[in-house]
């Protein structure tokens, strides 16, 4: 328990901020799911029009300061590499 108003405050203010955090987080995790299940299964077509969101998710996530930067950066080259991956598979 907070012994200041101070600290009370603050441990409001971080409470809303790590319900915030995971939202963004919790979101973006389901968004990379998606898209890789969809690869597993073989829709390509699917997974290619869900390819900007789940760009977007991540990339939006990083500017709300949930993740840094250089891991989403990371994120979205995995994805497109698991992407262009399948789709040389279906293709060949």
């Amino acid at each position: 328990m907070a012994n200041t108003r101070q600290a009370a405050k603050r441990a409001r203010r971080d409470a809303a901020r790590r319900e915030r955090n995971r939202y963004h987080l919790s979101k973006m995790r389901t968004y990379i799911k998606k898209f890789r299940t969809m690869l597993q299964e073989g829709r390509i077509e699917e997974a290619k029009a869900f390819l900007p969101e789940v760009v977007s998710t991540i990339q939006h996530t990083a500017s709300k300061g949930v993740i840094h930067k250089n891991e989403a950066a990371r994120r979205v080259s995995r994805i497109y590499e698991l992407f262009n991956k399948a789709l040389r598979e279906a293709q060949g």
